[in-house]
C-alpha cells in the first residue's frame, strides 16, 4: 500500500512538473517576440520592455531631424550651384540630379552591410556619423575664407576650381552618410513590431504612414525656415542648422538604444542570390520534378537562414527551381555545396527580388516627375514675382516645396483615419487597399502635376510675350500659382511613396529587408539620374541652329512646358505598364518560425 502511494506521489509529481514546464513554456512564449528579434545585450527581445510604439518615439525622431538636415541642403541646391559656384541653368540642374541620384544609389552600399554583417542598429550609427562629417566640411566650405566661393556682390560668384571640389566632396560624403540611414531607418521602425503576434503586426502600416509623416516635419521646417535663410541670411548659417539638426539626430537614436529589438544580420543576401543562379545555370538540362515536395530544403521548422522564416514554393520562375533539385554530386565531403544545391527557401529569395523588380521599375518615372520639385519647379518659381503681397518681402523659389510638405501632412492623417477605414468596408481587407492598388492611384495623381506644371508655364511665357518681359528677372505673375503642381504631387506620393515603403518591407525576404528597402530607394536615385539625362537629351535636341532650345539659361527664352508635357506623357505611358505588371505579381507567402 505503501509503495501504491509513492508510485502515485511520484505520477502527480511527475504530471505537476510536466505542466509547470508547458505553463512556463506558455508564459515565455507571451514574454518574448517570436520574430527572431534580440535585445542590445543580444538576448531575446523581451515585448514588455523592448519595442512597439515606446522605441518609435526616437527612430522618428532621428528621421525626421536627419529629412530636416537632407532636404535643408537639396531643396535650394540648385540655386546654390547655379549662383554661388557660377553655374548655367542646365548645368546645375544636372549636377542637382546626379547628387540627388546618388543619395539614394549609396543605400544599396549600406543595405547590403546591414543584412549581411552589422545589423541595422550600427549601420545606421556608424554612417549617421559620417553624414555629420560630411555635413560640417560642407558647412565650413560656406564659411572658412578660402575654401567659399569668391563673390563680387549677392548671387555673382566666381569660385575657384578647389572651392567648387571642396564642396562637391562635402555633398558626396553626405551622400554616402545617407547610404547607411536610408535603406535601415524604415525597415529598422518595422522591426520594433512582432510579425507573429496579430496585435502589433496591425500597427505596422500605421508605421510606415506616421514614418513618412515625421519626414515631411522636417522637410517643413527645411523648405520654409532653411531655404529663407540660405537666400536672405547666408549660406553658412544656412548650412550649418542642418549640420547641428544632423547631430541631435545622432544623439536622438543613440538614446533609445536598450528599448530597440534588433535583428540579427543573416549573411550576405548577394552571395546567397549568386549561389541559387550559379546553381540553376549548372543543372540547366536538369528536369524539376512534378511532385515539388521532392525540391530540397532544410528538414526542421527553422529556416536555414539567420532572421529569416521559410517560404513556399511558388510555380513561377521555374528556371530557379532547378537549383533545389538534388544530386549525389551535390554533396562534398557529407555537406552540401551551396553553389550546386539551395533550399526551397533560399530559391525563393531570389525569386521574391525577381517579382519585385517589374514593380521597382514603374517606380522610376514617378520619381521623375517629384524630383522637378527641387530642380526645375525652382527654376520657373525664380522667374516668377517672388513678393508676398505688396510687402517687400520675397518668398524663395525653394521655399514652395513646403505646400507639398503640408499636402503630405494633410494627407497622411486622411489616408490613415478616413480612406483606410473606408475601403475596409468595401474590399474587407485589414489595410483597406493593397499595397499595388495604393501605388497605381498615386502614379496616376501624379500626372496632373505635370499637366498643371506645364499649363502655368504655357500661360506665363505667354505673359511674357504679351508684355516683353524676357529680360525681366522677375514678372508680374505670382509664384503661388506654383502651389497646385506641388500640392498635387504631395498627395501623389502619400499613396506612391509610403505605398512603395510598406510594399517592399512585407515582400521582401526576411534576411533582405533592408536590400529591398535600398532596391526601392533606387527608384529615386534612377528617376534623379533619368531627369538628368533627359535634360541633357532635350538640350542637345532644341538647342541648335543658334535656337535657345527648351531649357535655355533665361527661361523666359525656352519652352519648359514641352518638357513638363513630355513627363506626363512618359507618366500615361509608365501607369498602363504599371496595371499589367501588378496584374502579374505574386505576393511571398511565409511558413515555419525564424532561425535565431
Amino acid at each position: 500500500m505503501a509503495e501504491e502511494d509513492t508510485y502515485s506521489r511520484d505520477g502527480d509529481n511527475s504530471r505537476s512538473s510536466t505542466h509547470q514546464l508547458v505553463e512556463k513554456t506558455m508564459v515565455e512564449n507571451d514574454f518574448y517576440t517570436k520574430d527572431g528579434t534580440v535585445d542590445y545585450r543580444g538576448n531575446p527581445a523581451n515585448k514588455k520592455k523592448t519595442g512597439t510604439w515606446k522605441a518609435c518615439p526616437y527612430i522618428l525622431g532621428n528621421e525626421c531631424c536627419e529629412r530636416l538636415a537632407y532636404y535643408g541642403m537639396s531643396s535650394n541646391l540648385v540655386l546654390y550651384f547655379k549662383h554661388q559656384l557660377n553655374q548655367k541653368s542646365a548645368t546645375a540642374s544636372k549636377n542637382q540630379s546626379d547628387w540627388s541620384g546618388t543619395c539614394y544609389i549609396t543605400p544599396l552600399i549600406g543595405a547590403f552591410l546591414a543584412d549581411a554583417y552589422l545589423g541595422r542598429y550600427w549601420t545606421i550609427a556608424v554612417f549617421s556619423i559620417i553624414y555629420v562629417i560630411g555635413m560640417t566640411l560642407l558647412t565650413l566650405s560656406a564659411t572658412v575664407s578660402g575654401i567659399k566661393p569668391r563673390c563680387y556682390e549677392k548671387n555673382v560668384c566666381d569660385p575657384t576650381h578647389a572651392q567648387s571640389t571642396v564642396c562637391f566632396i562635402a555633398l558626396y560624403l553626405i551622400a554616402l552618410g545617407t547610404g547607411g540611414i536610408k535603406p535601415c531607418v524604415s525597415s529598422y521602425g518595422a522591426d520594433q513590431f512582432d510579425d507573429s503576434d496579430e496585435a502589433e503586426k496591425k500597427h505596422k502600416s500605421s508605421f510606415f504612414n506616421w514614418f513618412y509623416f515625421s519626414i515631411n516635419i522636417g522637410a517643413l521646417i527645411a523648405s520654409s525656415v532653411l531655404v529663407y535663410i540660405q537666400d536672405n541670411v547666408g549660406w553658412g548659417l544656412g548650412f550649418g542648422i542642418p549640420a547641428v539638426t544632423m547631430a541631435i539626430a545622432v544623439v536622438s537614436f543613440f538614446s533609445g538604444t536598450r528599448i530597440y529589438r534588433n535583428q540579427k544580420p543573416g549573411g550576405s543576401p548577394l552571395t546567397r542570390i549568386c549561389q541559387v543562379i550559379v546553381a540553376s545555370l549548372r543543372k540547366y538540362l536538369v528536369k524539376v520534378p512534378a511532385d515539388k515536395s521532392l525540391l530540397y530544403e532544410i528538414a526542421d521548422a527553422e529556416s536555414g537562414i539567420r532572421g529569416s522564416r521559410k517560404l513556399d514554393h511558388t510555380k513561377d520562375l521555374s528556371f530557379f527551381d532547378k537549383a533545389a533539385v538534388e544530386r549525389q554530386s551535390d554533396h562534398v565531403k557529407g555537406s552540401v555545396d551551396p553553389w550546386r544545391l539551395c533550399s526551397v527557401t533560399q530559391v525563393e529569395e531570389l525569386k521574391a527580388i525577381v517579382r519585385l523588380l517589374p514593380i521597382w521599375a514603374t517606380g522610376i518615372i514617378f520619381s521623375t516627375v517629384y524630383n522637378q520639385m527641387s530642380n526645375l519647379f525652382v527654376l520657373q518659381g525664380e522667374k516668377m514675382n517672388t513678393r508676398v503681397g505688396n510687402s517687400n518681402f520675397h518668398i524663395p523659389p525653394a521655399s514652395l516645396s513646403i505646400f507639398d510638405t503640408l499636402s503630405v501632412i494633410f494627407w497622411v492623417p486622411i489616408y490613415d483615419r478616413v480612406i483606410v477605414p473606408f475601403s475596409r468596408k468595401l474590399t474587407g481587407r485589414r489595410n483597406g487597399l493593397t499595397q499595388l492598388q495604393r501605388m497605381g492611384i498615386g502614379l496616376f495623381i501624379s500626372i496632373f502635376s505635370m499637366i498643371s506644371a506645364g499649363i502655368l508655364e504655357l500661360i506665363r511665357l505667354k505673359m511674357i510675350k504679351r508684355h516683353n518681359y524676357y529680360e525681366t528677372k522677375e514678372m508680374h505673375m505670382s509664384i503661388f500659382w506654383q502651389v497646385p503642381q506641388y500640392f498635387i504631387i504631395g498627395c501623389a506620393e502619400v499613396f506612391t511613396f509610403i505605398g512603395q515603403l510598406e510594399f517592399f518591407y512585407e515582400q521582401a525576404p526576411d534576411a533582405m529587408r533592408s536590400l529591398c528597402s535600398a532596391l526601392s530607394l533606387t527608384t529615386v536615385a534612377l528617376g534623379n539620374y533619368l531627369s538628368s539625362l533627359l535634360v541633357t537629351i532635350v538640350t542637345s535636341i532644341t538647342a541648335k541652329d543658334g535656337k535657345p532650345g527648351w531649357l535655355p539659361d533665361n527661361l523666359n527664352y525656352g519652352h519648359l512646358d514641352y518638357f513638363f508635357y513630355l513627363l506626363a506623357i512618359l507618366s500615361v505611358i509608365n501607369l498602363v505598364v504599371y496595371f499589367f505588371v501588378a496584374q502579374w505579381y505574386t505576393y511571398k507567402r511565409p511558413v515555419g518560425t525564424f532561425r535565431g
